[in-house]
């Protein structure tokens, strides 16, 4: 193995060799980032509810309008940088929902609520579902459902969330941004994760730079680095009782400081 940098012209002088042998790795050649394989993406798919709808005017293009040239309404004014990735689909309607704000229940399966016979209330598979049983293959959730916390001054219909599963039954959806993020980052393995971003720091914190230069691992409790943590911290405190640090006297809690008939001031 030679493990001196390939130079450009050693290559003349071997050519014979070369030209029989592939390029290893071992003598110094590298794959070009260009000519690595690039991973596509997975696909996704978005659906959003609004429960009390929207203004017409401010949401929906002219219907004169037609092409790609059409006029971007008020509220989708926004989008206009991807107006080139998304196509307006309006003028549809389920012919069976007769409640107002029951939309969002039948608005992703198109069923017809009156099926079944003697029973009023029926809905079928949602698309999403159908998606993510295609497209959650490489993604790490098949399928996330986002609901209301109080879903009943939502403008939504009797739901749990906007998704239904193969049986036409509701699917929960997470309620809160905050059951949202334990269930992307508390997982067992992205625990570290979680403690890094939201827990408290612990009171002494000791890093092997040159094993763990991202400062991930805290050695300061193991049994072996006793020595090191004593003298990082009697270091500094043999300063501070040099110079006479109020620090050490909890002289902040007492006058001029502070006045004992007022508080801190």
């Amino acid at each position: 193995m030679i493990n001196k940098p390939f130079n450009r012209r050693r290559l003349p002088r071997g050519t014979g060799t070369l030209i029989s042998l592939p390029a290893l790795q071992s003598i110094g050649f590298r794959r070009f980032a260009s000519a690595a394989p690039v991973a596509t993406p997975p696909k996704r798919m978005v659906f959003l509810g609004f429960g009390f709808g929207v203004t017409q005017e401010a949401w929906f293009p002219k219907l004169e309008q037609t092409g790609p040239d059409y006029e971007l309404p008020e509220g989708l004014a926004p989008l206009a940088h991807h107006k080139k990735d998304f196509t307006v689909v309006q003028g549809c309607s389920n012919q069976f929902s007769s409640e107002a704000h029951w939309g969002s229940t039948f608005w992703l399966t198109g069923a017809n609520r009156y099926t079944v016979p003697r029973q009023s209330m029926f809905n079928s598979v949602l698309v999403d579902q159908v998606a993510a049983k295609q497209l959650g293959q490489g993604t790490r959730f098949a399928s996330l459902q986002l609901a209301s916390a109080d879903a009943s001054s939502s403008g939504h219909g009797p739901e749990l969330s906007l998704a239904r599963d193969q049986y036409g039954k509701p699917v929960a959806g997470i309620k809160t941004p905050v059951d949202l993020f334990h269930k992307l980052f508390s997982a067992p393995d992205l625990r570290p994760l979680f403690d890094l971003m939201l827990n408290l720091r612990p009171k002494e914190e000791l890093y092997d730079l040159r094993r763990d230069p991202d400062r991930q691992n805290n050695v300061a409790n193991d049994d072996d680095r006793a020595k090191i943590r004593s003298e990082l911290w009697t270091r500094p405190m043999s300063v501070l009782e040099a110079t006479g640090d109020p620090r050490l006297t909890n002289a902040f809690d007492q006058p001029p400081y502070i006045d004992n008939q007022r508080g801190l001031q």
